[in-house]
């Protein structure tokens, strides 16, 4: 049986924490920025953990960078 591939497309918008929480991007924040208010576009800024409904969901697609 061959290994299983990590997803290209999700590794590069998933980053694993040192203990091991799945931290992602904030939606909405990259195009038609000029019409969202400020208070909106500082808060979409960083990064947010995954939600545990997804968490099984995505580590079985980047199995290997765990």
């Amino acid at each position: 049986m061959p290994k299983q591939k990590t997803h290209s497309g999700l590794k590069k918008r998933i980053k694993v924490t040192g203990t091991g929480k799945l931290m992602r991007g904030h939606a909405y924040k990259n195009h038609l920025a000029a019409s969202k208010t400020t208070k909106q576009n500082r808060q979409l800024r960083g990064e947010t953990s995954v939600s545990d409904s997804d968490k099984k969901r995505i580590k079985g697609l980047i199995s290997n960078l765990m």
